[in-house]
């Protein structure tokens, strides 16, 4: 066994329903969190409640753990209702954009000693062809992180402008064939609906004129339509403004990203927050005066290593940025 698959193993209990999957960067976000038996902690992307778990197995029993998740399919799992029965724990369905107000409903505002945010699309959205996240699988073009709730990705393309389209794509997806792919679409959802994700991996895969190696066409596009429709980068600043004012003085903020525009608004909030919020060069303004953000940055980015991207390919884009509360 990989040395780093046997010091998950270690955090975890043998009857565990955890133990078939292994959550991205466990070692690093354990040692991160600098997690404390009585302390008090939040996972903002519950999944698989793999990182979850390996959190609750370090707590003692005055620690406590609230969890949340955007997918109400994570909250009826399995393993979400055995991990109920800890009474230490607690999971609730909501979006990152109302972190504030659920720590504000348990009367935890500044008591957070440690919070985790592994953004990005779970192993079972992608898994199952019926939430429409891949382009691997065939199913209805759905793409939503919340199944009960917001626009589908089929009713977004129906009806959105075309430089809106091309926007979309080429803001969020860094797609430099935007236009032809947003031309492509316009044109064939004027003859017949694009309801399929396999319709539009073809359509994209298509109007693309040059291939990249090893990468489908459609990924830039898929990846664009459902930051848009699920306002994920939107979210994402929510989450981080709301976590810095809810952690308690030397709480930790841990946030794991997997592509690039997440990663310059993590990395950019963290360096605006760990020092003067400006530079007042010449002016007679006293140092004292000066606002300060709350935050101090922990280091340098962390990557997974090889063993464990080996191991589980998805952590190969996975970047960790931490802060702590001053």
């Amino acid at each position: 066994m990989k040395v780093w698959k046997s010091w998950v193993h270690c955090l975890f209990n043998p009857g565990d329903l955890l133990l078939k999957h292994l959550p991205v960067m466990f070692a690093e976000v354990m040692q991160q969190l600098a997690i404390k038996k009585d302390g008090i902690y939040l996972d903002c992307t519950f999944g698989r409640g793999g990182h979850s778990q390996g959190i609750l197995n370090q707590l003692g029993q005055g620690g406590r753990l609230l969890a949340f998740d955007r997918d109400f399919d994570a909250i009826k799992s399995d393993y979400a209702q055995a991990m109920l029965k800890d009474k230490r724990f607690k999971l609730k369905h909501n979006r990152f954009s109302e972190l504030e107000s659920i720590v504000a409903a348990e009367e935890l505002t500044e008591k957070i000693d440690g919070i985790l945010v592994d953004l990005g699309v779970s192993s079972p959205q992608l898994d199952n062809p019926e939430r429409g996240f891949s382009f691997l699988r065939d199913g209805p073009l759905d793409m939503r992180m919340d199944s009960l709730a917001g626009a589908t990705a089929e009713l977004w393309l129906a009806n959105v402008d075309e430089k809106d389209l091309v926007k979309v794509l080429f803001d969020y997806g860094e797609e430099r064939f935007a236009r032809r792919i947003a031309r492509a679409i316009i044109e064939k959802r004027a003859q017949s609906p694009i309801t399929t994700t396999r319709q539009l991996a073809q359509l994209v895969a298509d109007a693309v004129p040059v291939k990249e190696l090893h990468k489908h066409p459609a990924t830039r596009t898929f990846q664009a339509v459902r930051i848009e429709i699920n306002r994920e980068l939107d979210e994402l600043k929510a989450v981080l403004q709301q976590s810095a004012r809810v952690l308690r003085p030397g709480g930790r903020l841990v946030m794991i990203s997997f592509h690039s525009l997440e990663d310059r608004i993590v990395k950019r909030f963290i360096r605006e927050e760990s020092g003067a919020k400006y530079n007042p060069g010449k002016l007679p303004i006293k140092e004292v005066d000066i606002a300060k953000g709350i935050l101090k940055k922990m280091g340098k980015a962390l990557k997974a290593g090889k063993q464990e991207i080996a191991e589980n390919p998805r952590a190969r884009s996975a970047v960790m940025r931490v802060a702590e509360r001053v």
